[in-house]
């Protein structure tokens, strides 16, 4: 079996990954609040949990693996997106709920086991707030239930590395003439008539933001379980206050064993930003927005997975232009060939803490080996090159093709050219008749060698009787003689 290694932001370590039962293993990711589209910065965990999830269940297979991402439907943002727009709330978390999954799929994620909404769970949050209370780590106050910081102050802050005492110094919390302590939060609150409420021991009230996915966890991972993950801006507060909050609910339990945080995206270079102009969602992307072209979801997917999910995240057109090239030149190569196995090396540098950039070095590796089977069967495990993704693809394009042949013969006429530059004339016309014997006409000229062919008219000189219709698959045909042709040439 894989031995995988992750870095846990608890011990600030890698540590060798054990889970607590190998028939079952458990994951859960904080998911969105659901009152708008997702923009890119919210895509960047799912790609990287996504793939962790792809990698447990290679190893431990698809059935014993659970991964659990909630939806939050109960927040005031969501209040104020149905104040404004005169919508309701049901249907407005409806809508953007189907528009995350829908954008998320498009990315090559896979659906986590359960995907539950807070609003299925308030029963489960009020039974966790009378707990809390019952063991002195919350108090009622003026219709709220606030969770009392002191009372777990030694543990308090252990995650993100601060002392209450600098939380306090250095965080923006709320003041509230009914808090004990400024760093308490709330683990329900009242509500009036005009916003969603549910009955409660403290009067009708809803529940506070962080209470939510610690009673998720709870009902459908148990008081411990494997990994919580999330992006690195939700260390403080909100995975900070879930230990609280389930540590002292279920101190049989130690919640999460491991907790894993992806670090930010950037676009250009620059924090993303709405003041800035370089603000967009995942949908704005896929569709194309501001006169830009639509990008493909499996482009966006290897421009997340060719950095390291702990290392900021550059967006650039130029980045992804370039994974187009790339994923077009592997499905050229791949096309027609059935996965075989995932390398070795790549399942080794997954295995090495989520180790993407290796991963995708060793898909260069596999592109320029000829390997089609390991290379479809290696992506695959990253969510690249599948059925789903390669639709963008549609049939291979000629322009797709000749990019490919470009790649191969340029380092060759590079070679012809220095050869000539020493007077070893006869290398440089082996070269050239051996690109010729390759399909490629080279002419050279006082200032370098240039080259050309038509890929159509190759294809039909290589099967005369090839019709019209059939003259696209001619082309992948020749186009794979071509390549090894070329190959033989390096």
């Amino acid at each position: 079996m894989t031995d995988i290694t992750l870095y846990n932001t608890k011990t600030r370590r890698k540590e060798a990954f054990k889970p607590i039962d190998a028939q079952n293993v458990r994951m859960y990711v904080c998911g969105p609040t659901v009152y708008d589209r997702a923009h890119l910065g919210n895509a960047r965990p799912v790609v990287v949990f996504d793939t962790l999830f792809r990698l447990l269940r290679h190893v431990y297979g698809p059935d014993h693996v659970t991964y659990v991402r909630n939806f939050t439907d109960v927040d005031d943002k969501i209040n104020a997106r149905a104040a404004e727009s005169g919508r309701s709330i049901g249907e407005i978390t409806a809508e953007t709920t189907q528009w995350f999954l829908d954008d998320m799929a498009a990315l090559g994620a896979l659906e986590p086991t359960k995907m539950p909404r807070a609003t299925q769970y308030i029963p489960q949050m009020i039974e966790m707030i009378e707990e809390l209370i019952a063991r002195g780590h919350a108090y009622a106050a003026e219709g709220h239930v606030l969770f009392a910081v002191d009372s777990w102050k030694e543990s308090y802050g252990k995650l993100s590395g601060r002392t209450v005492d600098d939380m306090i110094a250095g965080a923006r919390v709320e003041v509230a003439p009914y808090k004990r302590n400024p760093m308490d939060f709330v683990l329900w609150k009242p509500s009036g008539p005009d916003l969603p409420g549910w009955e409660s021991p403290w009067g009708r009230g809803r529940p506070g933001w962080h209470i939510e996915c610690s009673a998720m966890a709870y009902d459908l991972l148990g008081e411990s379980f494997d990994i919580h993950g999330g992006g690195n801006d939700l260390m403080f507060p909100h995975h900070e206050n879930e230990i609280a909050q389930s540590c002292c609910a279920h101190p049989e339990g130690e919640f999460a064993r491991f907790w894993m945080h992806n670090e930010m995206l950037q676009v250009e270079g620059k924090k993303m930003s709405k003041s800035l102009g370089n603000f967009f969602t995942v949908h704005d992307l896929l569709e194309g927005h501001d006169g830009q072209p639509p990008v493909p979801g499996e482009v966006i997917r290897f421009v997340f997975l060719s950095t390291h999910y702990r290392k900021p995240m550059d967006w650039t057109e130029k980045k992804a232009e370039e994974a187009k090239k790339t994923l077009r030149k592997w499905a050229i190569l791949a096309r027609g060939t059935p996965p075989s196995e995932p390398s070795k090396e790549l399942l080794r540098c997954l295995a090495d803490d989520l180790n993407t950039p290796g991963a995708i070095a060793e898909l260069h590796r596999l592109y320029s080996t000829n390997d089609g089977g390991s290379l479809r069967a290696s992506a695959q495990l990253l969510g690249l090159m599948t059925d789903v993704n390669e639709e963008w693809l549609g049939e291979p394009k000629f322009d797709n093709i000749r990019l490919e042949i470009e790649e191969l013969v340029q380092p060759i006429l590079r070679r012809i050219d220095a050869a000539r530059a020493q007077k070893d004339y006869q290398t440089a016309d082996e070269l050239r008749n051996g690109l010729r014997d390759a399909g490629v006409f080279i002419n050279i000229t006082p200032s370098g060698a240039t080259w050309n062919y038509t890929l159509q008219d190759a294809a039909k000189m290589r099967d005369p009787d090839v019709p019209e219709h059939g003259l696209m698959g001619a082309a992948v045909n020749i186009a794979s003689w071509m390549r090894s042709k070329l190959e033989a040439l390096k």
